[in-house]
Formats: C-alpha cells, sequence, structure tokens
C-alpha cells in the first residue's frame, strides 16, 4: 500500500512522508479529546464542539445534545470546548448561571473529566497491545521450528514443526537457546542440525542460525535511508561477502563514516544499495552510554519459533505491562534529560515523529499498528505532567482547590499559563530545528 502511494506522480513522495503521521496524530488525539468529551458529558458537563483536525472547519454537523461535531481543515490533531471553557487557562468566562458548564461543575466532575484524556490514551495503547497479542500470539520457547527464512527454505532438509535437538553439536533444550549463535562470527557455508521428525532422528545441514537478516529498521537512521527492509538478506558489506549478522558487525564497527556498498537479497534478487554507517549512542550492558559506529538495524533468525496462541488473561496481562513500560521509560528519559545525561537534540518534535513514522510504515508496516500504543501512551503521560494548559497543570490546579478550599487566583494562573506556552513553542522551535537537521543529514 505503501509502495503504491509512493508510485503517485508529483505528490506520491511527499503523502509517504506525511500521511502516516497524520494517521497516528489524528487517532491518537481523537481518542484523547473523546476520553474528556464522554465523561465529562456523563458528569454533566455540556461540550459546545468537537473538532477533528484544527482550524477552518470543512464540515459539521449538531447532535441531539446540542454538540457541533466538525473536520477542520488542518489535520493536526483535534479539540473539544466545553460550554464556559474560552481560554488556555480554562477561567469562567463568566457564565455563572449555567450549570452544565465545564468551571461550574463539581471539583469531583472536573477531576474525572480532565483524568479522562490521559487515560484514554493508555487504554487505546492497552487495548492495541492486547489486540496484536491475541491476533499473532506469541514465540514459543520450545525448540519447535515454525518457519524458515524465504532465501533457506528450498534445498534442506528442514521442515516445519521439526523439534532441533542440536546446532553444530551444540544441544538445543529451548528456542532462545538458538540466540547465543548471534555473538558468534561465523565463517562456515553449512552448518550442523540434528532433528526430530515426528520421532526419527535426522542428522541433516542447514543455515547458520545467526546470518545478516534484517529483523526490524531503526527509524532515522542509514538503513532507512538507505531503504532497508525487515527480512533482508545482507550478503556483503562493501565488497566483503557476509556469512553472520556478527561479521557484520564488525565490518561496520571497523568501516569509516562515509558511504559503503552492501547488496542485500530481497525476494530472490540481489539489490545492491548504498549507505553510509554513523556514530550513534548506545546503551551498554551497565546502562551506560557509549558511541559506536551503526547503520541501524535488529537481527533476525534464519529460522523462526513455532507461533503459540495466547490465552486472554495472559493478553491483557502483557498488555498492561507494555503500556507500563512505555510510560516507565518515558519517565527514563525525561530523567535522562534533566541530570544532562541526555541533550536537549535527543528530542523529537512533529517532524521528527512524521519521519519516524514514514520510516517505519516504508520498511515493515507491521511495526505501524504498536507504534501508534507507543505515542498515545507518551502523549497521555506527558499530559499528565504539572505543567500549566496541561491536563497535569489542571489536576495540580484541582489539588490545590481541594486543598485551599478556594480556586486559583485567575491572574496567575493565565500568566502561568502564558509562560507555559511560551516556553513550549520555543521548546517546539528548538526540537523542530534538530529534526530538520536529522532529516537534511539523512537526505545528503
Amino acid at each position: 500500500m505503501i509502495d503504491f502511494i509512493g508510485s503517485i506522480p508529483v505528490i506520491g513522495g511527499l503523502l509517504v512522508s506525511v500521511l502516516p503521521f497524520l494517521i497516528i496524530i489524528t487517532i491518537v488525539v481523537f481518542v484523547h479529546e473523546y476520553g474528556h468529551y464522554i465523561i465529562g458529558r456523563l458528569c454533566g458537563i455540556h461540550a459546545e464542539v468537537f473538532s477533528v483536525g484544527m482550524g477552518p472547519k470543512i464540515y459539521s454537523w449538531q447532535d441531539k445534545r446540542g454538540t457541533v461535531w466538525q473536520i477542520a481543515a488542518i489535520p493536526l490533531g483535534g479539540y473539544v470546548k466545553f460550554l464556559g471553557d474560552t481560554n488556555i487557562s480554562s477561567i469562567s468566562s463568566g457564565l455563572s448561571h449555567e450549570k452544565n458548564t465545564f468551571n461550574n461543575a463539581s471539583l469531583k466532575s472536573k477531576t474525572l473529566t480532565v483524568l479522562a484524556g490521559p487515560l484514554a490514551n493508555f487504554l487505546l495503547s492497552f487495548f492495541i497491545f492486547t489486540s496484536l497479542l491475541l491476533w499473532h500470539g506469541k514465540p514459543s520457547n520450545e525448540p519447535v521450528i515454525g518457519n524458515m527464512h524465504a532465501a533457506f527454505s528450498n534445498g534442506y532438509n528442514i521442515e516445519k514443526n521439526d523439534i532441533i535437538i542440536s546446532i553444530n553439536d551444540r544441544k538445543i533444550s529451548n528456542f532462545s537457546d538458538i540466540y547465543s549463535f548471534i555473538y558468534e562470527n561465523n565463517s562456515e557455508q553449512y552448518t550442523k542440525y540434528v532433528l526430530d521428525r515426528n520421532g526419527n532422528k535426522i542428522k541433516t545441514i542447514g543455515p547458520f542460525p545467526s546470518v545478516a537478516i534484517v529483523g526490524s529498521v531503526m527509524p532515522v537512521s542509514p538503513a532507512s535511508s538507505a531503504g532497508l527492509k525487515s527480512g533482508d538478506l545482507i550478503t556483503s558489506f562493501n565488497n566483503v561477502s557476509v556469512t553472520s549478522f556478527k561479521q557484520l558487525q564488525n565490518l561496520i564497527i571497523d568501516s569509516k563514516v562515509k558511504k559503503q556498498n552492501l547488496d542485500v537479497l530481497r525476494d530472490g534478487k540481489i539489490i545492491s544499495l548504498s549507505i553510509t554507517p554513523m556514530l550513534r549512542e548506545f546503551q551498554n550492558a551497565n546502562g551506560v552510554l557509549e558511541k559506536k559506529v551503526s547503520i541501524g538495524i535488529s537481527s533476525s533468525l534464519a529460522i523462526s519459533p513455532f507461533i503459540e496462541t495466547i490465552p486472554l488473561i495472559e493478553a491483557i496481562k502483557l498488555g498492561i505491562q507494555k503500556t507500563y513500560l512505555v510510560i516507565i521509560q518515558s519517565i527514563k528519559q525525561i530523567y535522562r534529560i534533566i541530570i544532562g545525561e541526555i541533550g536537549f537534540d535527543n528530542l523529537q518534535g512533529p517532524v521528527g515523529i512524521a519521519h519516524v513514522s514514514s520510516d517505519i510504515a516504508k520498511s515493515d508496516i507491521s511495526y505501524f499498528i504498536p507504534l501508534i500504543a507507543i505515542i498515545s501512551t507518551s502523549i497521555g503521560f506527558l499530559n499528565l505532567l504539572p505543567i500549566p494548559i496541561l491536563d497535569g497543570g489542571h489536576l495540580l490546579m484541582f489539588v490545590y482547590e481541594g486543598i485551599m478550599k478556594r480556586k486559583p487566583n485567575p491572574k496567575y494562573l493565565y500568566y502561568a499559563a502564558i509562560l507555559a506556552i511560551s516556553s513550549l513553542l520555543t521548546l517546539m522551535f528548538f526540537v523542530s530545528i534538530n529534526d530538520i537537521s536529522r532529516v537534511l543529514l539523512f537526505l545528503n
């Protein structure tokens, strides 16, 4: 689908770059704002407008409750406007006689309404992660062969559902044992396998488990810029034949940060690509950031495990864990920025997210839906930060109101909101410059 869109004359390239980002933002923001809307409605707060997009409206209709639903011209985000909520700091517009305004609602109703937006984002992420687990299942740790990479599917006496007893005389008790081959620099053309097929022991040969197969492509990386895709088998790097992923890693680390030649086997054909490795920061086993030359890919195996179905309860638990993990990673990243371990140049704004979305959609569309879940959780978490104009700032204001039994001074709220907007716009400006610089770097 992405390839087809990219082939459209004149506008195809632009659509491929922008459309994935717009889809993600529209879904995530709609869910966020709908969370505010539905809980506000249940709390008796009237929503005047629910807008999908910003700017001038293109189409609108009014429901039986008097809420105007509209599609706006600029497909970036959206908003819900509650009755009486007319400015950046949510200060009352003077409609004190109206019972169904946001500002005159009970403290509990306002708190629930504001909190509902981020919670809706978390629920969206949970739903996506859980659904994907139920749909795709999870790799079994039993040493049973699920599939082989297309490049090795013929010519070897290895079949689906064969049980692996040993590889290169190394006993295989669990499928995870096979991942140890990732750390080996293989130079042999064939590898010895001992298999159990329907109770019969078979000695045969097969591919080295950790050949240089691309598992995933890191967005905004030399690999994505070069056009590498998940499933590509890298056969040579800078005219040196590649027989294992570890060998490829060593070749890349020893290479200079300049344009190199890369041959990959894709759909039965050898494709020659140009790639420029770059120096990137990685977290080592001790949690310390270090720099080394990389092209931005992860490895995959020549043989894949059997996929087993997941019970609903387990899928729910894993869906919660995955959502929680994204929140924890967001907290860790913010902490690292605060202590100076990570610079502001590592932050990404809308341009950067658009580039990431486009790269993922082009390299492996199967990662696109999980990206929606990750961004949804991240946006939900960021909105909970105690910053004026964000949901977290409103919640902080409600905590003050609950403790002090009076609302904060409107003048202070207004100036705090102005300061917050100015700071966020300034941060967005510098982040966007970083994004554009990164994009230009990979275009050159």
